[in-house]
């Protein structure tokens, strides 16, 4: 890209109401956004609600607005940017080229004013299923609705809406948008220019997994909405093969999992590590893996199956949900109807031809992982397209 083109981006604002030390897969999008673009010597900021206890450690200006624990969905915030005038007079300083959204929420809104005010292109993307979170939050499905028809009125107010793959698509018309959409892969940070089965190898020692025995991981929110009772019932079921299994983050429904497996009797075989925030460790776990057990059908895209794949782990996701569309079954991972009976099948059906693991694995390392690195050469395009289309 040109030098010239570049510097159209004055600096890149992106916006977003989650970001390390909360982890998530839009957060750890905001965090490799962030981080790339200022690796290509671009100037980049993120703007996103204080967490407790917090001190940022990264190389570019993160501003923090004052926010509220959100009690029913630990450990997000609730952000106020309104009453923080200091936030006001630090962005007011700032020579924003275009501003990127992650989220409709405190970050969007405050994203949507400042654009509007200087009249700089705006850019959102569309990660979640909001409908689902609002339906748990307020009991009501006409109150969820009503909510949802603000979501997507902001979204009708940017100059781009993304979305992280082809499928999220249905998801954002079924919710009432008619504009257009594009799509804007994510990518992974765990990128291999080395063998990896003596990494493999290696991890499983340092985690202790047996010769002989497969390793299955989940790695995401520990919330209902992923289908992670699923995994556990069906863990019951097979519970008799040798096989350890190991929950890494945190959610809502944490306790209730863990109690759930103690009651299935899994506690020799299911390991809640609880929340990992340091990548080469949560490296190791991928590395690991034979299998990643994924079957949300809360999810559109997430960054978990790429990151997974990347390290040549293939996942198990159910069939037609919206984050199995890069899933094509037995090539680079595999799909079930959304049943203990199919999923048990599935598992023993691999375990009983592990060849079938390894190939999906290295296919899967070759078609569904991207570097964040490369995602942002496109992203950065983008930006610039956007900016001479309407802007300059």
């Amino acid at each position: 890209m040109k030098e010239e083109d570049l510097k159209l981006l004055k600096t890149v604002g992106i916006f977003n109401d989650s970001y390390p030390p909360i982890m998530d897969g839009v957060a750890l999008a905001v965090q490799n956004y962030a981080h790339w673009i200022h690796k290509k010597d671009i100037p980049v900021c993120v703007v996103t609600p204080k967490a407790p206890n917090y001190t940022d450690n990264v190389p570019y200006p993160v501003y923090r607005y004052p926010s509220l624990p959100v009690v029913i969905r630990k450990p997000y915030r609730l952000g106020l940017p309104d009453i923080d005038l200091s936030l006001k007079e630090k962005l007011e300083k700032i020579s924003f080229g275009i501003i990127h959204a992650h989220c409709p929420f405190s970050a969007g809104v405050l994203a949507r004013r400042i654009t509007k005010e200087r009249k700089i292109p705006f850019v959102a993307t569309f990660h979640s299923k909001f409908k689902d979170d609002f339906e748990r939050a307020v009991r009501s499905e006409h109150i969820a609705n009503l909510m949802v028809k603000e979501v997507i009125r902001f979204f009708e107010k940017a100059d781009e809406v993304w979305i992280p793959q082809a499928a999220v698509e249905d998801t954002i018309r079924e919710y009432g948008f008619k504009g257009k959409v594009e799509v804007v892969d994510n990518g992974s940070d765990f990128s291999l220019n080395e063998a990896i089965a003596p990494l493999k190898a290696a991890a499983r020692e340092k985690l202790h997994v047996a010769h002989g025995e497969l390793m299955f991981l989940f790695v995401g929110q520990h919330i209902w909405e992923k289908n992670t009772r699923l995994i556990l019932e069906t863990l019951a079921e097979i519970k008799n093969l040798p096989f350890c299994m190991f929950f890494i983050g945190t959610g809502y429904a944490a306790a209730e999992m863990k109690a759930l497996s103690e009651e299935f009797g899994l506690e020799d075989k299911v390991t809640f590590e609880g929340m990992i925030t340091d990548r080469e460790q949560l490296k190791q776990y991928y590395l690991a893996a034979d299998l990643f057990l994924f079957p949300s059908l809360y999810d559109n895209a997430p960054l978990v199956i790429r990151e997974a794949g990347a390290l040549e782990t293939p996942a198990i996701m159910v069939k037609d949900s919206t984050a199995a569309e890069i899933i094509q079954d037995g090539f680079n991972g595999f799909l079930i109807e959304n049943t203990v009976s199919s999923f048990a099948g599935k598992i023993k059906e691999l375990i009983a031809q592990p060849q079938k693991i390894t190939t999906a694995g290295i296919n899967a390392s070759q078609t569904i992982a991207r570097s964040w690195e490369n995602v942002m050469d496109e992203v950065l395009d983008r930006y610039v397209q956007l900016i001479k289309r309407k802007y300059k």
